[in-house]
């Protein structure tokens, strides 16, 4: 990170310099650190650049110029997302830098520093990585500004960007680079974008443009017979455009909806979207990474430490995962709110259990501060270790965007066997007490296996256990593509069985969005009374934030429903806008908070559900306001005043002369 530890190191450059929006923390679960690592495997001299000011260059200079390139990632988390909350208020805190202290980086951190790393040496090349450039590789929706942007690869005058986790990719274009490959030839790693200013003659063309249309092949001069158009390794799909999807909805979600259709990797075709006088060529997303190679990567020589120049400064995201582990990759649940498959795929990518045992025997041995407490042993699912569809012929020609919806895939095995048995060997290592699992449970899945089920609720739950059913109503869990509530129930059925016949009192935190797109008021009102009879009282909640690229975001800002194909329009759909209703649909899921009784009063009357207020257990809220909360709590009654158990106004008595 300094010039005093190159010169420790005997370094008079190095090959490969890093900019992150992150603080440096030298372990496998920060992208920085990862591919930091593997690079340096690969005899690559790798340099960091951590949170650097940004209104100069001159901390893009400080390790002076890259031999080969510079790598640029906002961060582990995407940088709007990570300084504003889905109502666009700023958030107080970075949980990736020390102290927690906001403003150590700007907005959009892959423009700034692209342009800063420029300045500084204008004839290296800049490579973009990391979930903010992936998300952005294409033209996108952008909540914050409210608007369509370009593909993040034009915004930031950059060679070439990485999308997923790309350690194939990134080892693929450092060696082409040392071998003095000109970057604006490298065109054929998967997983990249590049731009182009003419599209080749010698490539098959799809044409993508027409909203409900099927794809049709468009030949070009030179091109091959037209009986190989379709052949998966040498066609191309043409996307609507920026200027189109910018101005036409439909079109937008028409483009949403062959980017997902296309990220197979064993099926899917490369993408390309006019920008202007610019193409924006997407190759194929990456070959999942094998067992051995994710052994590999995980098992690089981290210190698992954040930088030492941070001294005792706590970083809140490293504490939180400093005593984890990552088991697998990905997620074929396909949730149409979450980023995880545009990311890291719908294919899972495990590792072997001897490999998770030695990593627990390093943090055990290793590790300052542990306990004998293993925090998590999970990924972004705790229980798709090891799953995969049966037959690898299936596999690499589907195009579903789920595995577990609207059911669960009669091809996909759901054997919960071998994580099973890496909970049994885990928890019977010496020095260690407790295995907890916090990742995220696909209880739709957990439930096809009572055994696991049993093994999870009466080894590794910490008391309570976080579950993500999302909502209750059919309308708003299809846009989700999220199971029906039955599977929650059912999954709530033998957590409660084998939490007695373990002797626990153990319970489950069940977690809903508001204001997702598909969602009218009276879903909203249905889950309400669903909680209320069920006794959930949510204290946190959370209104949808529509993310870059993803399904729902296609949803919030077109109106139109891509998981359908876009003929005559396509399906509309309801999405909840405006402060006034997110405002609403949050009030529903804390329907037991007295300062949103007013406002919830106020929609049941507007919805003719007037039966629902009053003090009994079917009633939703009660007729009085207790003092200080409700609008007063909100500060809008700021003059002299009470309001009575009936939530009428009462005048204050008036002072007299003695």
């Amino acid at each position: 990170m300094t010039r005093s530890e190159m010169d420790q190191l005997g370094w008079d450059s190095c090959d490969v310099i890093i900019v992150s929006g992150d603080a440096y923390i030298d372990h496998p679960s920060f992208g920085a650190g990862l591919i930091g690592r593997l690079l340096e495997a690969q005899g690559f001299r790798v340099g960091i650049i951590s949170q650097p000011r940004w209104d100069s260059s001159a901390d893009f200079e400080a390790l002076g110029r890259p031999n080969i390139m510079f790598g640029i990632t906002a961060g582990n988390m995407d940088s709007m997302v990570n300084h504003y909350t889905s109502e666009r208020r700023p958030r107080s805190d970075d949980a990736y830098t020390p102290g927690g202290q906001s403003g150590k980086r700007p907005d959009r951190p892959t423009l700034i520093y692209s342009q800063r790393c420029r300045e500084a040496f204008p004839e290296v090349p800049i490579v973009l990585g990391g979930i903010e450039a992936s998300l952005r590789r294409i033209a996108h929706y952008d909540y914050w500004s409210d608007r369509v942007r370009r593909s993040i690869i034009l915004d930031a005058k950059a060679d070439l960007l990485l999308y997923g986790n790309a350690e194939r990719a990134i080892v693929e274009v450092a060696h082409r680079l040392a071998a003095e490959e000109p970057i604006e030839s490298i065109q054929d790693v998967r997983g990249s974008v590049y731009t182009i200013k003419r599209l080749p003659n010698d490539r098959p063309i799809i044409d993508g443009q027409a909203p409900g249309n099927a794809l049709i092949a468009l030949r070009r001069p030179g091109m091959r017979p037209p009986e190989v158009v379709e052949t998966q390794d040498i066609a191309a799909i043409r996307l609507p455009s920026f200027e189109t999807v910018r101005d036409d909805k439909v079109a937008f979600a028409h483009t949403s909806r062959i980017l997902h259709k296309e990220s197979n990797p064993g099926n899917a075709r490369a993408l390309i979207q006019r920008h202007g006088g610019n193409y924006v060529w997407l190759t194929p997303p990456p070959i999942p990474l094998t067992t051995p190679e994710m052994d590999r990567v995980f098992e690089l020589p981290y210190s698992r430490i954040p930088h030492p120049s941070y001294g005792d400064a706590k970083i809140p995201a490293y504490e939180m995962i400093r005593f984890s582990i990552t088991i697998m990759r990905g997620c074929f649940g396909g949730c149409t709110f979450c980023s995880i498959t545009e990311h890291e795929g719908r294919r899972i990518q495990s590792r072997s259990k001897t490999s998770v045992l030695r990593e627990i025997e390093t943090i055990r041995d290793r590790v300052p501060g542990f306990t004998g407490i293993i925090s998590d042993l999970g990924g972004p699912t705790a229980n798709m270790y090891r799953l995969a569809c049966k037959d690898p012929k299936i596999e690499n020609a589907c195009k579903r965007l789920s595995c577990v919806y609207p059911g669960i895939c009669e091809n996909l095995d759901t054997n919960h066997n071998p994580l099973i048995e890496l909970y049994r060997e885990a928890r019977a290592l010496p020095g260690i007490k407790k295995i907890l699992v916090a990742s995220g449970l696909r209880y739709d899945l957990a439930i096809q296996s009572p055994e696991y089920v049993e093994e999870l609720v009466t080894h590794h739950v910490g008391g309570y256990l976080k579950i993500a059913p999302e909502h209750t109503q059919a309308g708003p869990l299809s846009k989700m593509m999220k199971p029906g509530v039955e599977s929650f129930e059912r999954f709530a059925e033998l957590f409660k069985l084998y939490s007695e016949q373990a002797g626990k009192k153990q319970y489950l935190i069940p977690y809903f969005i508001a204001a997702h797109p598909g969602t009218r008021d009276e879903d909203m009102l249905d889950l309400s009374l669903w909680l209320k009879k069920e006794g959930f009282r949510p204290d946190q909640v959370q209104a949808f934030l529509p993310s870059p690229m993803s399904l729902a975001t296609a949803m919030y800002h077109t109106g139109r429903n891509p998981l359908r194909r876009l003929v005559d329009g396509g399906e509309k759909v309801d999405v909840p806008k405006g402060t006034k209703r997110r405002r609403l649909h949050k009030a529903f899921l804390r329907y037991h908070d007295a300062n949103n009784w007013p406002l919830l009063r106020d929609a049941l009357g507007s919805m003719d559900r007037d039966e629902l207020i009053g003090a009994g257990r079917s009633e939703l809220v009660p007729h009085y306001q207790p003092l200080g909360t409700g609008n007063q709590h909100e500060g809008r009654r700021r003059r002299g005043g009470t309001e009575d158990p009936r939530g009428r106004r009462r005048r204050r008595p008036s002072k007299t002369k003695v």
